[in-house]
């Protein structure tokens, strides 16, 4: 699972939900909701690898 921050929640939480995207720019994300308040959360991946 890919952990993220939820800004509603203040506070480090696991995503529901995570599928990885791709940006416009080309770079990793994983997006996903968090599952205490149901708010959209998304992660920027790095490039290191």
């Amino acid at each position: 699972m890919a952990e993220g921050y939820c800004v509603k929640c203040k506070a480090k939480r696991e995503m529901k939900d995570a599928e990885e995207v791709t940006m416009k720019n080309g770079r990793k994300a994983m997006k996903g909701k968090c599952p205490d308040c149901g708010t959209g959360m998304y992660r920027i991946m790095s490039n290191k690898g």
